[in-house]
């Protein structure tokens, strides 16, 4: 029986606290576990669980305006910012850290080890993600972000519903406590998601700062291990782009996960752990 994750405290850039789940001890080193926009360090639970069991300290993070995490006090959520979150995390474990992250987890990551905070990690594991996104997906996921973001839900259950509609291929679960911790009650009783508002903005301005063209080549240039795990069903990043990725950093593992979509560890966790381990497995075995 797995034992409860520690809960940890980091500092972040502009002073902003960050919550973090800390599973098992470092006998081989450290994991990063960086969530994407809208969701929340318990994204990770199995994940944290099933590395910790391989060895590994896996710190599962709440990223800054997320869970319980604090907001910007600037309203900063550009993906500099997140980049530098990364990068002070990694510095106070102790120890460079192998990152996996998710979405803005990983280009956060890429992000780092590209312009802010080079030679921050050991690895980067990029899930479903890369600087080449397709439009229509992009504005899918942002679109159901915002949708809700400040009317929010009148119950639990009208929560799993929407997300059903936006997820028609993932089952609708009947035990809805893992989905409250990805909500926050207000004083009013309704349900909103457990992020800040104002992110939705910084992330189209990242966009309009950052040529995805020209952080793809900056990514070509990295000679840390690197890692990208697609949902073959992703809408998000497409096989040109994937192969786009691979063709500019020749050097990176490739894991395409099948009846997966861009929630690649939600839509098959135990394929998504395999993957993971298995490149983790290949650093240590390196050393």
């Amino acid at each position: 029986m797995p034992s409860d994750p520690e809960r940890r405290l980091f500092g972040g850039d502009e002073g902003v606290q960050l919550v973090a789940d800390a599973f098992g001890a470092a006998r081989n080193g450290a994991v990063v576990l960086a969530h994407g926009g809208g969701q929340t360090r318990h994204a990770w639970a199995k994940a944290g669980e099933r590395i910790a069991a391989a060895g590994w300290l896996a710190v599962a993070l709440d990223l800054r305006g997320h869970g319980e995490s604090g907001w910007s006090p600037s309203g900063d959520y550009r993906l500099t910012r997140f980049a530098r979150d990364l990068a002070l995390v990694a510095k106070q474990i102790g120890q460079r850290p192998h990152v996996v992250g998710a979405s803005l987890g990983g280009l956060a990551g890429l992000m780092a080890e590209t312009h802010t905070d080079p030679g921050a990690f050991a690895s980067l594991t990029l899930v479903d993600i890369t600087p080449r996104m397709e439009p229509a997906g992009v504005a899918r996921v942002v679109g159901f972000m915002a949708d809700r973001a400040e009317d929010g839900f009148s119950s639990l259950e009208e929560a799993a519903d929407v997300i059903a509609q936006y997820l028609p291929h993932r089952p609708r679960p009947q035990d809805l406590s893992g989905l409250a911790k990805n909500l926050r009650r207000g004083d009013d009783g309704r349900f909103r998601w457990h992020w800040d508002p104002r992110f939705i903005t910084s992330v189209v301005e990242t966009r309009a700062t950052h040529s995805m063209d020209e952080f793809e080549a900056r990514a070509g240039e990295l000679r840390l291990p690197l890692h990208l795990i697609r949902g073959r069903l992703s809408e998000l990043v497409s096989e040109e782009a994937a192969r786009a990725f691979l063709e500019a950093a020749p050097h990176a593992k490739f894991s395409d996960v099948a009846n997966a979509g861009h929630m690649v560890a939600g839509d098959r966790n135990d394929a998504f752990i395999e993957a993971v381990l298995g490149f983790l497995e290949d650093q240590r075995n390196a050393t």
